[in-house]
């Protein structure tokens, strides 16, 4: 749970380069094609957790309207990731302007519970880190380079001329 908004603002906004990262390896043409009947499509995924930035943004009263809940997918994945990019920049924006330091304990009601806001902010990253993972699997199956996120990536070993640890 965080304690203080700068913490969570200098996680988030490292994490949403993590996310930017692989929503930019995506392709318009791979975003539907369907892995297995009880895995999601990557465009699914992606544009899941970019509307889970303005669900539980406004019912953590951070935002007054949940902008994209009845949006349907976008058909390009620039449409999705100019999307993300715009709300996690809103999400850091209200977070700050709306909450304090002493206000992440307050509770809301999150899904019939009552959390306190730090624990929100925490959900938000583990859950956007959470569905990053299943997105590289996805990729890596359909063929997509994946990036590195917490280090190269095997890509990424190859284009240092190494090759990847095992």
């Amino acid at each position: 749970m965080y304690r203080s908004i700068e913490d969570f603002i200098a996680d988030w906004e490292a994490e949403s380069e993590g996310t930017i990262k692989i929503f930019t390896a995506l392709t318009d043409e791979l975003l539907a094609n369907t892995i297995h009947e009880h895995v999601r499509p990557l465009g699914r995924l992606a544009w899941h957790l970019t509307q889970t930035i303005t669900e539980m943004g406004k019912r953590a009263g951070l935002f007054a309207d949940d902008e994209l809940e009845d949006k349907a997918i976008p058909q390009h994945s620039t449409d999705i990731l100019e999307s993300y990019k715009q709300y996690s920049v809103l999400l850091s924006r209200a977070v700050r302007l709306k909450w304090t330091d002493s206000s992440l304990a307050d509770q809301v009601d999150m899904y019939g519970e009552q959390w306190e806001k730090g624990k929100v902010l925490r959900v938000l990253v583990s859950h956007q880190t959470h569905h990053r993972g299943q997105m590289t699997v996805i990729m890596r199956i359909l063929g997509l380079p994946v990036p590195g996120l917490y280090g190269p990536s095997k890509e990424e070993w190859a284009e240092f001329g190494m090759t990847a640890p095992e």
